[in-house]
């Protein structure tokens, strides 16, 4: 008589029931844009989905490059919103990021958001709501603390976990002062079949690195630059890349994927130096501005020549959720870039 699936195995069969065609290799944690006044743009963020679904299926909103640290909960209700409806005009995969400091306040607020999206829909069941919504899980990071230990950092998600949905987890020491360690993760995985997807921003990418067994947890890399080598295909330990530059770079980075993919690795290697030039340099021009965060900000100044064009540089900037402007001087920057390494488009999204 044989004995209960395996973790691995529910894993599998949730995986396949959420992703029918596989897990999108490529994600997005768009960038959120703001009106005159300060409010979500919708009619811009619907227009920047558009532009990057050809390439791009899968969205993490709002995540740390979409202001999901410092929106407020009628903001973020206000962008999903938005998403949720792009989501089902073009077929896109949706990862609900619920950035919280404390692991109850995440927990509380995943619980509150399902049944707000039962309230959209008209659904009791939770994972007929999410799949009405295109949601597919929700993004996590460890509580905040840098004396925290593993034991405390695994109690707080492992009471996120317990919920039964999806999750993602999200490795951002730059945020949390903290990092999970490859066992604290291993351990996770092996108990909790709903954890879906693991993140790492950290750059060490310890976990991946560690060739520690996860029971098909989907890995991807959020650190930027030297992008090939990081996916499985040409050896690396990653299965995809939840990039912030995917808002720019949506199409060159699914590019990379598909020259990886048929083997074309030279060719995947020269697009991915050239996109890696442009985003060091872009990434260094922000650093130190008093308002929002590199991701952001750096994304910001890119996306501003893709959705008007090489002559982008006159046109006002973009507001940040602060409330100032980005400085001029760092929109010409990154114009600058885009055109010394060939990425600038020839017409922008929004012409």
């Amino acid at each position: 008589m044989s004995g209960a699936p395996s973790v691995a195995t529910r894993r599998r069969q949730r995986l396949a029931r959420l992703f029918p065609e596989g897990v999108p290799v490529l994600w997005c944690p768009s960038i959120t844009h703001y009106n005159c006044d300060g409010n979500i743009d919708a009619p811009r963020v619907a227009a920047h989905l558009k532009h990057l679904s050809p390439y791009v299926k899968g969205f993490l909103i709002p995540g740390s490059t979409g202001d999901g640290w410092e929106m407020d909960a009628r903001e973020i209700r206000q962008l999903l919103g938005v998403a949720l409806e792009q989501a089902a005009k073009l077929d896109l995969h949706l990862l609900i990021g619920v950035l919280k400091t404390d692991a109850e306040d995440a927990k509380q607020t995943i619980l509150d958001t399902v049944a707000w999206l039962g309230s959209r829909t008209g659904m009791a069941g939770r994972e007929a709501c999410l799949d009405k919504t295109r949601v597919r899980g929700f993004t996590i990071c460890p509580p905040r603390g840098a004396d925290l230990s593993q034991a405390v950092i695994g109690e707080g998600l492992a009471a996120i976990l317990e919920t039964g949905l999806p999750i993602a987890i999200y490795q951002l020491p730059q945020v949390t002062q903290n990092e999970m360690s490859p066992d604290l993760v291993v351990d996770l995985a092996s108990v909790f079949d709903n954890f879906v997807l693991f993140k790492d921003t950290s750059g060490a990418d310890r976990v991946a690195l560690s060739g520690r067994e996860l029971e098909g947890v989907f890995l991807v890399r959020g650190a930027e630059g030297d992008y090939t080598r990081w996916l499985r295909p040409a050896g690396g330990p990653y299965d995809g890349f939840l990039l912030s530059t995917a808002n720019c770079f949506g199409h060159e980075l699914h590019r990379m994927i598909q020259d990886l993919s048929a083997g074309r690795v030279d060719t995947a290697q020269q697009l991915s130096e050239r996109v890696t030039a442009a985003v060091n340099e872009v990434f260094d021009v922000v650093t130190g501005l008093p308002h929002g965060n590199p991701f952001a900000n750096a994304n910001k100044a890119m996306d501003h020549f893709f959705a008007y064009g090489p002559k982008a540089a006159g046109v006002s900037p973009p507001r940040l959720h602060a409330g100032p402007l980005l400085p001029e001087e760092v929109v010409r920057a990154a114009g600058e870039a885009l055109t010394r390494y060939g990425l600038m488009p020839r017409r922008g999204y929004l012409e």
